[in-house]
């Protein structure tokens, strides 16, 4: 047993005093690996599947170059991954290129934004011929590429469903669809879950549910339940359990009445930074089976709105499903999305009934750029490259696969607590004692900083900053697994 403590990691001054005192057991994911470490001194690179691209030369600044300008032009607010931040400069499909042309396999997909895989030539000549037609007009005009995509997507989803709204963002989808519900009902409260992320504006951040992400301005009218984590939670996997407490909130927290409850299916968001006290938000944690039915039954009858975030879990991601609430088998009142809608393009979407939508029309309600032609004909070139290739079904067949070799290597190694998600939505939790669930925070920051050596890119989230999160492009191939 030796004391372990990655170079990557960032420790705060109490951080700094208190690790004499702690044990840090190294425990790695590859014995094979860490023998070569060991006996070479370097780090093992895997071979990376065939691949027929190479990228051009690239003639810009360097990464040091680039993160200068970054820190004295740029917010101090917008980090980075890596002790040595990564520098993109092209990308083909689930692949990345750096400045000196070398290869990575990127399977965080920019946030599980890019489904269909980086620059793909249906998606970008979609982006391209409607540039060279028109770049941007108004709504307050006529343009077909708005009304196909609407209609494109009222079409896979179920009920009446059929009334969309564009936005540019997931969080400003979800402000508009917590704005609808309260609209609708003529109430104010939301009831979002603990752990739970949908935002950093006004309402989002309300609804947003960890005090990593909130600042002190304020925030009223939700109430968070608690989070149905079948691993951490205090009631396992019985969901039902668990939707007790939206009862509870709804009897003793409100008065009776609600507007919506708003959660996602599986939870996913990420963190970023290389700090060891910052956290992240999320990490890939599938509700308890049963809970959302039950939770659904309960809001439906305080008179409140279901809301579907499916703005990660969305477009065939969990692979069995297209959207992430029919895996639980229930039909929201308003879905909301966005990421992987365009593939890297800006664009949300609101997509509610009729009866529903039909609130927006007591003032006046606009967005400037939400129906874009340019950003909607590229969210109907992902749709037809999604049903055209199949990637929805390639996200089940190669997410079951990884998730198997994922679960493998659980039960060889301890440091991995928890396999979980489904599709190419996958999480890896990682523990230093699996009785506690005490979160490797360090051992998460070194292995996210050895992997990135070997050219392989993957996120990082959890409330401990202990979860590897798996979200590639949909065309992942079992090899890249």
């Amino acid at each position: 047993m030796r004391r372990f403590i990655p170079a990557t990691a960032v420790l705060s001054e109490k951080t700094k005093y208190s690790l004499p005192l702690r044990r840090w057991r190294w425990r790695c994911f590859s014995r094979v690996a860490q023998k070569e470490f060991d006996n070479k001194g370097g780090v093992v690179v895997p071979k990376m599947p065939s691949f027929d691209y190479a990228p051009p030369p690239y003639t810009g600044p360097s990464a040091a170059e680039i993160l200068s300008k970054r820190k004295e032009y740029l917010s101090p607010a917008m980090f980075y991954l890596y002790n040595k931040p990564l520098n993109v400069v092209d990308g083909r499909m689930q692949y990345l290129f750096d400045e000196n042309g070398r290869r990575y396999l990127d399977a965080f997909g920019g946030i599980a934004t890019v489904c269909c895989g980086h620059c793909h030539p249906h998606v970008v000549d979609a982006i391209v011929n409607q540039t060279k037609r028109l770049q941007h007009s108004t709504i307050l005009y006529l343009n077909h590429a708005i009304a196909d995509l609407a209609e494109a997507l009222a079409n896979k989803l179920p009920g009446n469903l059929k009334v969309v709204f564009f936005t540019n963002s997931g969080t400003e989808a979800n402000e508009l669809a917590i704005m609808m519900a309260r609209l609708y009902t003529g109430c104010h409260d939301i009831i979002s879950l603990r752990n739970a992320y949908h935002g950093n504006a006004a309402g989002t951040m309300g609804a947003t549910a960890q005090s990593n992400w909130k600042f002190n301005v304020i925030q009223s009218g939700v109430h968070h339940a608690i989070n149905p984590d079948p691993y951490r939670g205090v009631f396992g996997s019985e969901g039902e359990k668990y939707a007790r407490d939206i009862q509870d909130l709804i009897q003793f927290g409100t008065s009776g009445n609600i507007a919506g409850f708003i959660s996602e299916a599986i939870q996913a968001s990420p963190i970023f930074t290389v700090t060891i006290d910052f956290h992240g938000v999320g990490g890939i944690i599938e509700l308890a089976p049963g809970y959302l039915p039950a939770a659904y039954n309960i809001i439906k009858k305080a008179g409140g709105l279901c809301i579907a975030d499916e703005v990660q879990g969305g477009f065939g991601r969990t692979g069995s499903h297209f959207w992430g609430f029919e895996n639980h088998g229930v039909v929201p009142d308003i879905v909301t999305m966005a990421k992987g809608i365009g593939n890297g393009i800006p664009l949300g979407a609101v997509i509610t009934t009729p009866e529903i939508a039909e609130v927006l029309t007591r003032r006046n309600y606009f967005n400037t750029f939400g129906g874009n032609p340019v950003c909607t004909a590229a969210g109907l070139a992902v749709l037809n490259v999604i049903e055209k290739e199949r990637l929805q079904d390639n996200a089940f067949v190669v997410g079951s696969y990884l998730k198997e070799r994922l679960i493998a290597l659980k039960e060889k190694h301890d440091l991995i607590g928890d396999v979980r998600g489904r599709g190419l939505m996958l999480g890896v939790e990682l523990v230093t004692d699996h009785e506690l669930k005490t979160p490797a925070k360090l051992e998460t920051l070194h292995l996210l900083d050895q992997m990135k050596e070997i050219g392989v890119l993957v996120g990082k989230g959890g409330f401990y900053g202990n979860v590897f999160r798996i979200t590639p492009p949909l065309c992942f191939t079992t090899e890249d697994a």
